[in-house]
């Protein structure tokens, strides 16, 4: 039987409430801030031999340029090259652990690479000239996207207890540090768009 995943803070496939996002739509000012707390999760069907778990949150569409990126009177074309982005990176979730509680990641504090109960958080892709971001800050696609974006939960099953993450907890040493270790996945997704004409 294959590990499973799911959320009771959205149906698979289904929008992302702005509950969950870092940004919503606003009438007058195209966005606004939302409460950016991370959803919940829930898996089961563990494979034999887990000794931990981590999780990745990834949103695939993110426009490769920005040069239209929340301008006035432009928007980013659908043809546009995409590349991936990352939200959460969680890691040293221990075995006996089934579920996230919704918010329970999302403090507001925005410092790691330690977490509540021994797991560990890297470094999203909001990091920037502002500092590192640590843990989860959900979605904020450009509000004149004209593509709805994917957000891609994963959890790995792994065979390994404490991760060992070379160098700072970037997304790549986190996805290196996984690879070869990984006993199952399973995945969970929910899309959001700032675009009240695609959304």
């Amino acid at each position: 039987m294959e590990m499973q995943l799911k959320s009771e803070s959205f149906r698979d496939g289904a929008a992302i409430p702005g509950e969950f996002a870092f940004a919503v739509i606003d009438a007058k000012s195209h966005t606004a801030p939302g409460k950016n707390r991370n959803p919940h999760l829930a898996w089961s069907d563990v494979p034999a031999g887990t000794r931990s778990f981590a999780l990745i949150c990834r949103d695939p569409d993110v426009p490769s340029r920005f040069d239209d990126a929340n301008k006035e009177g432009r928007e980013i074309p659908a043809s546009l090259a995409r590349r991936d982005f990352y939200h959460w990176l969680l890691w040293d979730i221990p075995a006996s652990m089934r579920e996230i509680a919704a918010g329970s990641q999302s403090n507001g504090d925005k410092k790691g690479p330690e977490a509540s109960g021994g797991m560990r958080q890297g470094i999203n892709d909001y990091s920037g000239s502002a500092g590192d971001h640590y843990g989860y800050d959900g979605p904020c696609p450009p509000w004149n996207d004209s593509i709805v974006h994917h957000y891609v939960f994963t959890v790995y099953a792994l065979d390994v207890e404490r991760l060992e993450v070379k160098g700072a907890g970037t997304p790549a040493n986190v996805q290196a540090a996984v690879k070869g270790h990984v006993l199952a996945e399973a995945k969970w997704m929910g899309t959001y768009s700032l675009n009240p004409r695609v959304s």
